[in-house]
């Protein structure tokens, strides 16, 4: 009785958060799925049972849908790569004991808090090609060659989405990474550097063996919302297949919006087809990361 007394009462603890995922998570889940199975134009009562029809169109007849989903991948490249490398930097330089490292730390979180819309006026601002800073600044170094319209050329149109995506976003990484590095006990350096170790062999030994776990998850926070990138693309470049900057979830708003009749089912397919590919993603990279802490 004691037992059966105490397993209801943990799972009585555990019933608002179940109660709360259900209503925000599985119930939304299962209705998108529901609908990707229907024509609807997001307005009548009545939906038209399609089965997988939408299914179908996404993988085969959307000649958009994949084009989008490399634009992702290649700001998701940019991002696992640059970012993520660029927030490695500067959590190590911070973690060690440097004059006004409170403050660098305030300083190197403040783009990702700041408001996507914002981030993206002031960046089509500053590379607007008659007005903008940064043609502005090479026509006086000289380098009047390099001047060209940076947001409306097909060429430079998603890498500078990708760059700003990933100035905007290295600060999580940041934070998570140095409250990583900060757990690692010093007097492991100190025995390596007893060893005759010298910087690179102690954090090739030491910091990247210990943060395999961070980067998992860091790489795959930064997936995750780099697949998902939206106002910044939307903002800066409209997201139009001409400039190269569609992406899924731009297509997924054009599904609802821009077509006539709007197509809520088919959006729907797209959006459980692009979770699934974030889920499977997701899987691959954690068993990666098992076989690298088992190698």
């Amino acid at each position: 009785m004691k037992f059966q007394k105490s397993t209801l009462e943990n799972y009585l603890f555990i019933l608002p958060a179940v109660v709360i995922f259900s209503i925000f998570y599985i119930y939304p889940f299962y209705e998108t799925f529901n609908l990707s199975l229907h024509n609807w134009n997001g307005i009548s009562a009545s939906r038209v049972f399609v089965g997988l029809r939408n299914f179908k169109e996404v993988f085969f007849q959307d000649r958009h849908w994949w084009p989008a989903m490399g634009h992702a991948g290649y700001i998701t490249l940019i991002a696992l790569t640059f970012q993520n490398a660029l927030a490695l930097i500067l959590a190590m330089a911070c973690d060690r004991q440097i004059r006004l490292g409170k403050f660098y730390r305030l300083v190197f979180f403040i783009p990702p808090v700041l408001s996507e819309v914002v981030v993206a006026l002031i960046w089509k601002w500053i590379f607007e090609p008659n007005y903008g800073l940064l043609n502005f600044w090479l026509a006086n170094l000289g380098l009047h060659n390099l001047a060209r319209e940076w947001l409306s050329r097909p060429e430079t149109a998603l890498s500078c989405v990708a760059l700003i995506h990933s100035w905007k976003g290295f600060g999580w990484g940041f934070i998570i990474l140095l409250a990583g590095l900060q757990t690692i006990p010093q007097q492991l350096y100190e025995a390596a550097r007893v060893d005759g170790a010298n910087s690179w062999r102690r954090f090739r030994h030491v910091t990247i063996p210990l943060m395999i776990p961070v980067f998992v998850l860091v790489s795959i926070l930064t997936i995750l919302g780099s697949m998902q990138a939206f106002v910044l693309v939307y903002q800066m470049t409209a997201a139009t297949p001409a400039l190269g900057t569609t992406v899924p979830v731009t297509r997924i708003l054009n599904a609802m919006r821009e077509v006539q009749p709007p197509r809520f089912g088919f959006a729907c397919a797209q959006g459980v087809v692009f979770g699934l590919i974030l889920v499977i993603l997701s899987f691959l990279q954690l068993r990666l990361s098992k076989k690298m802490r088992q190698a």
